[in-house]
């Protein structure tokens, strides 16, 4: 691999010396374990597993469905929810605790909308 990070100004690429950009790649490193560090395997199934499930079903997912499409235990799944929604970085609940938002998409109406090849159509978070 080439260690070259280029930056585009006006017509001209301009070459970044490494210690620049390395120094830059190792706070965000920190930052991001420090952001992202609390989620574990089962944290992103559960993300994944709703995002990819809201624009199919279109309604809002309880825990108790998702613990049965990923074989875990319904306290498991309630515990997973309660950590990704308390560090307000991948989800919501509605007032029945069940998922309407996982980033980036969404039930409740937004601005801003996606489409899908598959033709499933449904609002971004």
């Amino acid at each position: 691999m080439n260690n070259k990070l280029m930056i585009g100004l006006w017509r001209l690429m301009i070459k970044l010396p490494p210690s620049l950009w390395k120094k830059n790649l190792a706070r965000t490193r920190e930052k991001f374990k420090k952001e992202f560090g609390f989620m574990t395997g089962d944290h992103r199934a559960v993300h994944h597993y709703v995002v990819r499930q809201l624009p199919y079903c279109r309604e809002p997912l309880s825990p108790g469905a998702i613990a049965k499409a990923l074989g875990m235990t319904r306290e498991r799944v309630d515990a997973l929810l309660d950590d990704l929604e308390r560090h307000m970085t991948f989800l919501y609940r509605n007032g029945d605790r069940d998922v309407v938002w996982a980033y980036p998409v969404t039930l409740e109406k937004t601005p801003h909308r996606l489409a899908f090849n598959t033709g499933e159509e449904i609002f971004a978070a």
